[in-house]
């Protein structure tokens, strides 16, 4: 009985092993494109009546989202669309300043704020800070993957997918490779 416990033991250690380095694709290149393009549907069908709107994405791969994003709603909406990145520290906002680049004269008008992976809430709770003083009429915000392990007050708007994980998995988003992954 012993030598079959061990057994198991060992092929269970194997498995555990193999599971904590594999990667699992969430999202393929075309499932992908397709998330994408219902996300700038939405934003178009819920901001239909703008005639400008500035999409604005945290720096980095949420810079990348913001800018497909902005390139179909050119396409398909009569807008004017406008992008910039938002710059900011994401291990620890408070300490440093936050600013836009391009900066935007925002005031008065429709924001989308976006980011790849929406984890705690706290990279865009801080990165909303610049929009609620510059006055903006209405800010939205877009993720394309929502964990949903928040800890800020923070409720997208637009979601691609949710995704339920653990604390321990990470969620790696590459856009030009055109794939989600689950590590």
């Amino acid at each position: 009985m012993s030598l079959r416990l061990n057994e198991a033991r060992s092929i269970f250690s194997n498995f555990v092993g193999m599971a904590e380095n594999q990667k699992s694709v969430i999202l393929n290149s075309e499932q992908l494109e397709r998330k994408l393009d219902r996300l700038a549907y939405e934003v178009y069908e819920q901001n239909f009546q703008e005639q400008e709107i500035y999409i604005c994405g945290i720096m980095g791969r949420g810079f990348m989202v913001a800018v497909q994003i902005a390139d179909r709603l050119r396409r398909m909406s009569h807008f004017d669309v406008s992008v910039s990145e938002v710059i900011l520290n994401k291990e620890h906002p408070e300490n440093h300043e936050i600013l836009l680049n391009p900066d935007l004269s925002v005031k008065g008008k429709c924001v989308i704020l976006c980011d790849d992976v929406l984890y705690t809430g706290k990279t865009l709770a801080y990165a909303a800070i610049p929009f609620m003083t510059h006055h903006v009429r209405k800010l939205q915000c877009l993720v394309l993957i929502h964990r949903n392990h928040l800890t800020f007050p923070i409720q997208p708007r637009f979601i691609g997918m949710k995704l339920a994980t653990t604390l321990q998995e990470h969620i790696s988003v590459n856009l030009a490779a055109g794939i989600v992954e689950l590590k």
